[in-house]
């Protein structure tokens, strides 16, 4: 590859750098509405300027919620080579290089010298049809979710505040909608794992590790799938459960989880926890070493959770159930 793009993704717009010359910093650029009726636009942009073949061009694009996927999914199949790396990767490099003016046409020009300048960067490919679809479906059961939460503290609200019967029969039906909903798209995500080999044997093995019922596996399952983690510390990062210590000068505050990455997701694993501490011999033996050597409840049950996390890592990479062995 020697032709580097940069591509800063916004929900309207989409900003194009051309790495001319890195040397002497000369570049061109270009931007574009963020439509997939000008994808192909994209595409003919690039090769008509750089005259070069897409698998010799390198697109680095910074992850945007939803808002990059038609993009990349579209490069991807005209054969570009896509590289997504970590936003706090991005940002740290913003730092490394002094960079404090930040548009979107400079973004788009530190992400294609971002791009030139990582030897390791490891391209991106898209996931399995059926990955695919299993997050479509868990996307629209999390907004589901989210709607249910708002309906009940809007309930929960209008209890305290006297209002009227009307009011509260509304919120009412409204939540007993979302639950038949969001009932019938659990169901329908479990049937999708079931008809395929793959998913379905993850979720087997997820389901043998105890603690992790049918609300974690389902999750697990999606996430293992469409993540490509290459390490159990790496998935425990990326849910937020690993360990940071709080420290200023002689001050040595306590650790706390780090809570990076998906609330939801952190919250349901809390709860799998608690259920681990009390029937799972590992997560059990571990919480009260760590409760005798002065750690508090909710540390002992952050490590509870970045253990399961580890746990699960481990089963759906060795393809092997959970055998507890106990120090």
């Amino acid at each position: 590859m020697h032709v580097f793009i940069g591509i800063d993704v916004s929900k309207d717009k989409l900003d194009l750098c051309w790495l001319r010359d890195p040397t002497t910093n000369k570049k061109k650029s270009k931007v574009f509405k963020n439509r997939p009726a000008e994808l192909a636009n994209v595409c003919g942009w690039l090769l008509k300027n750089t005259g070069a073949e897409p698998q010799d061009i390198l697109i680095t694009v910074e992850p945007t919620g939803i808002y990059h996927e038609a993009l990349i999914y579209h490069l991807h199949e005209q054969g570009f080579n896509i590289f997504l790396p970590n936003p706090a990767w991005v940002k740290s490099y913003l730092k490394s290089e002094g960079i404090v003016h930040k548009t979107d046409k400079s973004d788009a020009t530190t992400l294609a010298r971002y791009g030139l300048q990582k030897s390791n960067r490891q391209l991106w490919s898209p996931e399995a049809p059926e990955v695919r679809e299993l997050k479509a479906l868990m996307r629209r059961l999390d907004a589901l979710e989210k709607d249910r939460q708002r309906e009940l503290n809007r309930l929960e609200a209008s209890t305290f505040n006297s209002i009227s019967e009307r009011v509260l029969q509304s919120l009412q039906e409204m939540i007993r909608n979302l639950d038949a909903e969001i009932k019938a798209l659990q169901d329908d995500i479990d049937d999708h794992i079931d008809r395929h080999p793959g998913l379905k044997k993850n979720r087997e093995l997820l389901s043998s590790i105890v603690g992790i019922g049918p609300v974690m596996s389902r999750e697990l399952t999606y996430l293992l799938a469409a993540k490509d983690f290459i390490s159990a510390k790496q998935t425990a990062n990326y849910i937020g459960v690993i360990p940071v210590l709080q420290q200023s000068g002689k001050w040595v505050g306590h650790t706390r989880l780090s809570k990076e990455g998906p609330g939801r997701l952190r919250a349901k694993l809390y709860m799998a926890a608690v259920v681990a501490k009390q029937h799972n011999p590992l997560i059990q033996d571990q919480y009260e070493r760590l409760l005798a050597a002065g750690k508090n409840r909710m540390q002992a049950l952050g490590a509870a959770m970045r253990k399961l996390v580890h746990i699960c890592f481990g089963v759906v990479k060795n393809q092997q159930e959970f055998q507890p062995q106990l120090p």
